[in-house]
């Protein structure tokens, strides 16, 4: 069966470029152009994954992807923004609402290609890994049986990447890993990804984990390691 890719883009040549893409490497597609159809036509067919604008009429991207991560049926879509401002603070406040990648405009089809199929990809390794192993720091817990994290034993909401990234680091406390390590082992090899994003990844991670946060430390000049005893 073929994966089913919702498209947000309300620029005409840019939407439909990306459908003729998608369609030519195998992908069901169905396009949108504005917020409020988005949300419907997401809610109706439940896809694989969403590729999302965010400058778009009625409800901008942003607030769509809120919309979707709050809701149940919807929350564990996996979404890509698109920007064409490339502004950091678009893209921090984005991920840290639930979307799991992001390209800035212009982009090549084999860039978006690679990073649709990244995404997929560590949706389905997450799935893959249920049941393995619960972690457990004080009152820090990682499940990945259950895809939580509960801090205080409350339950916080971590996107695919963010969870894999935070147990990944987790599973390996007190070692230093570089930003290039972490894109390969998190992320994929084969993606078209800098390692820029793993700073705006630990960024939202750090946000998250509260007073926690500090479990994340930054080794300058080398990477981030993971501090904490598994109890």
């Amino acid at each position: 069966m073929k994966q089913k890719i919702v498209v947000v883009e309300d620029e005409t040549d840019i939407r439909e470029l990306i459908a003729h893409n998608l369609n030519r490497d195998g992908y069901e597609v169905e396009t949108v152009l504005d917020g409020e159809k988005a949300i419907q036509l997401i809610r109706d067919t439940l896809p694989d994954l969403i590729l999302l604008d965010l400058m778009i009429p009625k409800l901008d991207g942003l607030e769509v992807c809120k919309v979707l991560k709050k809701d149940e049926a919807t929350s564990q879509i996996p979404i890509i923004m698109v920007t064409a401002k490339g502004e950091e603070s678009d893209i921090v406040l984005g991920l840290g609402l639930g979307a799991d990648d992001y390209l800035s405009k212009p982009f090549s089809p084999k860039e978006l290609l690679a990073r649709i199929k990244a995404v997929l990809r560590r949706g389905e390794t997450r799935d893959n890994q249920a049941g393995r192993d619960r972690l457990v720091f004080k009152n820090l817990v990682i499940d990945v049986d259950r895809h939580e994290v509960l801090i205080s034993d409350q339950p916080v909401v971590f996107t695919a990447t963010e969870f894999k990234l935070l147990h990944f680091l987790a599973t390996h406390s007190g070692r230093v890993f570089s930003r290039s390590h972490l894109l390969s082992s998190v992320i994929g090899e084969d993606a078209f990804v800098f390692e820029r994003n793993i700073d705006v990844h630990i960024q939202s991670l750090r946000k998250k984990m509260g007073t926690f946060r500090s479990m994340i430390e930054t080794v300058r000049g080398v990477g981030y390691r993971f501090r904490g005893d598994v109890e």
